[in-house]
């Protein structure tokens, strides 16, 4: 029977490699950080982690989930509402409320399950679901779990997001949902005029917050106090596996009903194990952390005005804004690749994105700013870039 299925496979994986488009994954063999050791390029500086404070490895954050792990234990062996929840747990979510603005919150073993959990139990067909048209992967999926209506508006365009939301005005509710930063071109939504339009057309606001919370906005809050719309969005994804300690987890945060009606009917939360105690434990540290000082987002912060000013002076398409995520924009998948393996010869670990993670002829090096890194790294990684790009031809 296999013969069949394994004689396809074989032939598609062949086309993905001829197309340029075949992923491999480098190994990496230390902690994660600025500086680590993979098995293919040696030592090299890391510029493509979502480690935005340079958390992951930050020397409080493991200590804390080693207590948790003495304190609490290495698992729970069940999901939340039979005997898997945690008085840990329940800090955690308090906090993170805290640290939102938000009156409840839900842990999820991952952000992708958070997207994945949260439309189906609170929309159904008398509702409409409005979506930006380059929502993340996660979003797309927990929308097709739905029954709601959808409509979906053109990237970051809020005329035509205003010609959805008129169209969609026969429908019970309606709910506008985007990334508040997003993952491949590191722009922020346009929150403030959003949320002016949901009150315009009496709609709700979801946002996904994954590649902004801990660092976007004065204190580092995210999309929403960047825009200066904290406490008026009713839903917020996220993840603790990126800026707010690098492991895994995932959240809603929001209004109390909402959160209360995910805990009763939200699958990926009623049928998961719970989220493990270290986790638990390093995340309230990180809270405590983030909460306490801005200093790791203010040095995130500068390390990113200093890259973005200095590649677009070498003369490198990249697109603009103030994300830490810096697309590096080549179009050509071939080209990326080949400039990634000659970033790694350089001792620079930077990884090509192509179709089907970005759109056909949008090829691109996503190069990832972090507080871990300092002022040598990046004046290596722009020589690098410089260099490489010379002998390519890119600049």
């Amino acid at each position: 029977m296999y013969k069949s299925l394994q004689a396809k496979l074989k032939t598609q994986l062949t086309e993905i490699k001829e197309a340029g488009l075949y992923k491999t994954e480098r190994i990496i063999t230390t902690p994660q950080g600025a500086d680590i050791a993979t098995e293919e390029g040696g030592e090299v500086i890391n510029f493509c982690a979502n480690n935005y404070l340079g958390l992951s490895s930050h020397p409080k954050v493991i200590q804390a989930a080693k207590k948790a792990i003495d304190t609490h234990g290495y698992g729970l062996s069940s999901v939340r509402f039979i005997c898997g929840t945690q008085n840990i747990h329940k800090e955690l979510e308090r906090k993170l409320s805290e640290y939102l603005g938000t009156e409840d919150t839900i842990l999820y073993a991952a952000a992708f399950d958070a997207n994945g959990g949260v439309f189906e139990p609170l929309f159904d067909k008398e509702d409409a679901i409005i979506s930006d048209a380059l929502n993340h992967a996660s979003i797309i999926d927990g929308v097709r779990l739905c029954k709601a209506q959808r409509y979906r508006y053109l990237h970051n365009d809020m005329a035509d997001l205003e010609k959805q939301l008129i169209a969609a005005q026969a429908q019970r509710n309606r709910v506008i949902v985007t990334d508040g930063s997003f993952s491949m071109d590191g722009t922020i939504a346009q929150l403030d005029k959003i949320v002016a339009l949901a009150d315009k057309y009496d709609a709700s606001v979801m946002i996904d917050e994954c590649h902004s919370s801990g660092f976007l906005g004065k204190t580092g809050r995210g999309t929403h106090e960047h825009c200066g719309v904290v406490g008026k969005i009713e839903i917020i994804t996220g993840t603790l596996g990126k800026a707010l300690g690098g492991a895994s987890g995932g959240f809603t945060s929001g209004k109390k009903e909402i959160i209360d009606m995910l805990r009763q009917k939200s699958r990926p939360y009623l049928f998961s194990n719970t989220l493990a105690p270290s986790i638990v434990g390093a995340s309230i540290a990180v809270l405590d952390m983030v909460t306490d000082s801005t200093e790791l987002r203010d040095k995130l912060e500068h390390n990113t005005m200093h890259f973005r000013q200095k590649m677009t002076e070498a003369g490198f398409d990249i697109t603009p804004g103030v994300h830490p995520i810096v697309p590096i924009m080549l179009y050509d998948a071939n080209v990326a690749q080949e400039m990634a393996t000659k970033m790694l010869d350089e001792g620079v670990y930077v990884v090509g994105f192509y179709f089907p993670v970005v759109p056909k002829g949008k090829a691109r090096i996503r190069v990832q700013l972090s507080a871990a890194h300092e002022q040598h790294h990046l004046d290596k990684a722009i020589a690098a870039f410089v260099k490489v790009g010379k002998e390519m031809g890119v600049i």
